[in-house]
């Protein structure tokens, strides 16, 4: 097995000289501004901040601990390569076949559904190494599940963030708190709207490579993160794990990784060894609980991987052995009664636009305290293309000191219509509150020429200029908004003008009401040439728009100038 960096300086195997080169080499690979201190690792203090948009209680891990281990100091070889035999690389630096399969099949699916976030397959590579050692070193059956669930530490605030159980032990066997569970670490209440189905068996499961490798995908590239750009890139690993350190060690394998890796057979990758918070790493295979052994929760398979470390111990005598039993204090969530309105006004929005309401929930306790602290899920259903920002159909949010969520701003989609944004509590059945939202068609209530010069044309012609018009709602460009032009037979009679000016289809027929037309992003429309046929005098065009804009062109059509006889000569004078 390749020696690490960190390793090598910690054994002093190295001479100085080989580590000052060793330095050089990693800090070749750093991005630009970013240097590297005599341990190999990125200094922290060039590392970008997590935005507002992504406050640390979202963190897909719950900030659980993760692996320190640096690459191999070798580049690569070949380089780059994909699926060159193990015996041409360390097991150290290769990615077992599957855990890529599944790393690449992800980035392909992100690429598809959101071009712009620019997600690299060697990214969630980086980040499967640094959680869980590519599912520890490719421990996965053939549709990709590991062979026993890997699992964080227990988040009960002991020198890690404190997490009440918000899945009842549902994806990390435990009752009390939560922990991050699988491949890529997710805690349940952040797989509970991350999740996603990376091998379409129809399920969504944190402890199958495909599975949490597309979901970390859609959490990177969420916020409209453009992941080709270093500041998006910096913060969509720190919404991932808010550590400095974390971001920097995610930074030195993505640099190697995309120098070059090769793949090697499942099962054979080689396990991390430091962790961040200075356990050593875990045995690939989890020991069994004995047999007869109870305790006051469901006793998950023993911990691995990254953010992982042996199980809760068998409580001592006298401790109280029913699961049922609480054994810690209440936490915020456990009071919560129901949830209330905030004073959330109507939802509604043009087709494409932001709502300009927020909706507003509160928790409360059976006496009507408000509940602070306490995370609030905003659910999109119903047949709509609408999101929040961010490009996300569920939004999670905490509480602040008044028991008040605000949900992200909603984003209208192309589809009208009416659709249910549903407020849940993470982590305790109660009433979900529904809230109603309507999205309209895009509307214009103005109307206006983009020229003066008036529009004419002798009998028989065509008129040399083509009748553009821009839409406008509440004073700016209304774009995309469906129109409607007919010629009419007067003001008083909106119906169609059977003589007078006319268009043509594709076909050259005689063509005199359009549909389906629609303003551009600007809020113009420019009408197809006009013709005339061989009766003058002067014609209506209507344009309107959806939502009731209303403009009448005048068109004149002139006859054609009478030739007068000559006069006829005089007689000559006799």
């Amino acid at each position: 097995m390749a020696a690490q960096f960190g390793r090598r300086l910690r054994a002093g195997a190295a001479t100085t000289a080989a580590a000052a080169l060793a330095v050089a080499a990693l800090s070749a690979s750093q991005a630009p501004g970013v240097t590297v201190d005599d341990s190999g690792r990125r200094t922290a203090g060039e590392a970008q901040s997590a935005p507002d948009a992504a406050p640390p209680e979202e963190s897909a891990t719950g900030n659980s601990p993760y692996y320190t281990d640096l690459p191999p100091l070798n580049t690569p070889s070949p380089t780059p390569t994909i699926g060159t035999p193990a015996s041409r690389g360390d097991s150290e630096a290769g990615i077992p076949a599957t855990v890529l399969d599944a790393y690449q099949q992800a980035a392909a699916a992100l690429q598809e559904s959101k071009p712009g976030c620019n997600l690299p397959w060697e990214l969630l590579a980086a980040i499967g190494q640094v959680e869980s050692g590519h599912a520890r070193g490719g421990r996965v059956d053939s549709a990709g599940t590991t062979t026993s669930p890997i699992l964080g530490p227990q988040l009960n605030g002991d020198g890690f963030a404190n997490i009440s159980d918000t899945d009842g032990g549902a994806y990390d066997g435990d009752s009390s708190y939560d922990r991050a569970v699988g491949p890529m670490q997710f805690i349940p209440s952040t797989w509970s709207w991350a999740g996603r189905d990376g091998n379409g068996d129809g399920e969504e499961d944190p402890n199958n490579v495909y599975d949490a490798a597309l979901a970390a995908g859609h959490y990177l590239c969420r916020y409209g993160w453009d992941l080709s750009t270093e500041s998006d890139l910096n913060s969509a690993i720190l919404s991932y794990n808010n550590s400095q350190d974390y971001l920097n060690t995610v930074l030195s394998w993505l640099d190697y990784y995309r120098k070059g890796t090769h793949e090697i057979p499942d099962g054979t990758g080689t396990l991390p060894s430091d962790r961040s918070d200075g356990t050593s790493g875990a045995s690939p295979d989890p020991s069994p609980t004995p047999p007869g052994t109870t305790s006051p929760t469901p006793t998950p398979p023993a911990s691995e991987g990254g953010g992982s470390q042996s199980p809760s111990p068998t409580p001592p005598s006298g401790s109280p052995s029913d699961p049922t039993t609480p054994t810690t204090p209440s936490t915020p969530t456990d009071t919560v009664d129901h949830l209330e309105d905030a004073g959330t006004a109507t939802l509604t929005a043009q087709a494409g636009d932001a709502f300009t309401q927020k909706i507003s929930t509160r928790a409360e306790t059976a006496d009507g305290e408000a509940v602070g602290k306490v995370r609030i899920r905003f659910t999109i259903t119903g047949d709509s293309d609408a999101t929040f920002t961010g490009g996300e159909s569920v939004a999670t949010v905490l509480t602040n000191d008044s028991g008040v969520a605000v949900a992200p701003a909603l984003k209208a989609g192309e589809e009208t219509g009416d659709f249910t944004v549903r407020a849940t509590v993470v982590g305790r059945t109660v009433s979900a509150l529904s809230y109603s939202a309507t999205v309209t068609e895009r509307v214009a209530d103005a109307l206006t020429r983009t020229s003066s010069t008036a529009v004419t044309c002798p009998v028989g012609g065509e008129f040399a200029e083509q009748v553009e018009v821009k839409a406008t709602y509440q004073g700016e460009a209304a774009d995309d908004v469906a129109a409607t032009a007919t010629l009419v037979t007067s003001d008083l009679d909106p119906s169609e003008n059977d003589k007078g000016p006319y268009f043509k289809d594709a076909n050259g027929a005689t063509v005199r009401t359009l549909t389906g037309l629609k303003t551009d992003a600007n809020g113009l429309l420019t009408l197809p040439k006009l013709y005339a046929d061989d009766t003058a005098g002067t014609f209506l065009l209507r344009i309107e728009t959806a939502g009731g804009a209303t403009l009448t062109v005048e068109l004149t059509v002139e006859a054609a100038a009478e030739t007068s006889s000559p006069s006829p000569s005089a007689s000559p004078s006799a």
